[in-house]
């Protein structure tokens, strides 16, 4: 028990105040079953099923790239016989390394751009109010609703009058101006941040640049990581783009090259083709996606929970 040290008016005597006890740290949050035990049993068995319906296509992949080729299809997850060469010879074959370090340098310049130019507009629609804006958004909204069929020639015929359509930079130059679908996202996050913040950041004097980048980038990383992560997936898997404008080897991606790949070593090249050479190059086309999930995965998840969470 401890004395304050001042007096309520009418009273000689100082009133006791109760000490408050220091607050014990959070303990470890675990799940436990709760409820029925034959209810928690039967949804951990269907998860397990999921999960093991999702992954076995992936382990598949991986024992079908490590078999000899007439064991590709023994449907044995490990196999009897080891050929593991086989990533040695499509290193040898094609110019994998050269594929992978544009795919590497095309997906993260794509989700970069659309990530930064996606959330300054997505402030603008979160923080100011003037005239149109509900208006514009819904425009923004809308070009979600076309097609990219419906806008593949169009934008092609503007690559190549500025003499770019056979190169790397349709890829990503585009990403400048934005995404309509991580803008929605963004907006949504943004409108989650306390207005007070903004409000206080201009009472001492900071505009809208340094509140943008000192308020709204840090409270706002999940979802920007999200949108990163996001991009960087579509841009890494991406076949229609590279078909349409890379035309030299030097220049393909990593999903261009696969297709490079089942050309030489599928049905066409005669027989029954070398899948499990495939396999191989479809085993290292998806690692660098599975790295960059796993060294994102408290943000993802934590950015996919709370982006819709107002509107």
């Amino acid at each position: 028990m401890s004395d304050t040290t001042a007096e309520f008016p009418g009273s000689g005597q100082l009133p006791p105040v109760p000490v408050v006890p220091p607050l014990a740290p959070a303990e470890t949050r675990r799940w436990r079953p709760t409820g029925n035990p034959i209810t928690t049993t039967l949804y951990l068995l269907a998860l397990l099923g999921f999960s093991v319906l999702f992954i076995y296509p992936f382990l598949w992949s991986i024992s079908a790239s490590l078999k000899p080729r007439a064991y590709v299809f023994d449907n044995k997850l490990i196999p009897t016989h080891w050929h593991p060469s086989n990533y040695i010879d499509i290193w040898h074959a094609a110019p994998v390394a050269l594929w992978f370090g544009n795919s590497m340098y095309i997906s993260v310049l794509a989700a970069f751009t659309v990530t930064v130019s996606s959330a300054l507009v997505a402030f603008s629609f979160a923080y100011f109010r003037f005239p149109g804006r509900n208006f514009l958004f819904a425009c923004v909204l809308g070009s979600m609703m076309l097609p990219t069929m419906v806008t593949m020639i169009p934008v092609y015929l503007i690559w190549n009058h500025l003499h770019l359509a056979n190169s790397q930079y349709p890829l990503w130059v585009s990403n400048l101006f934005g995404s309509a679908f991580y803008i929605f996202l963004m907006r949504q996050f943004f409108l989650g941040i306390p207005r007070e913040l903004f409000e206080a950041a201009r009472v001492d004097g900071d505009n809208y640049w340094t509140m943008f980048w000192r308020i709204v980038v840090p409270l706002a990383k999940p979802a920007l990581i999200v949108t990163f992560i996001f991009e960087f997936k579509a841009k890494w898997t991406d076949l229609l783009g590279p078909l349409i404008y890379l035309h030299t080897d030097n220049a393909y991606t990593i999903s261009r090259g696969l297709k490079v790949l089942f050309d030489l070593y599928g049905p066409s090249a005669g027989g029954q083709g070398d899948y499990q050479k495939i396999m191989a190059g479809l085993v290292i086309s998806v690692l660098p996606m599975i790295i960059i999930f796993f060294l994102g995965q408290r943000y993802f998840v934590e950015g996919i929970a709370t982006q819709g969470r107002k509107g």
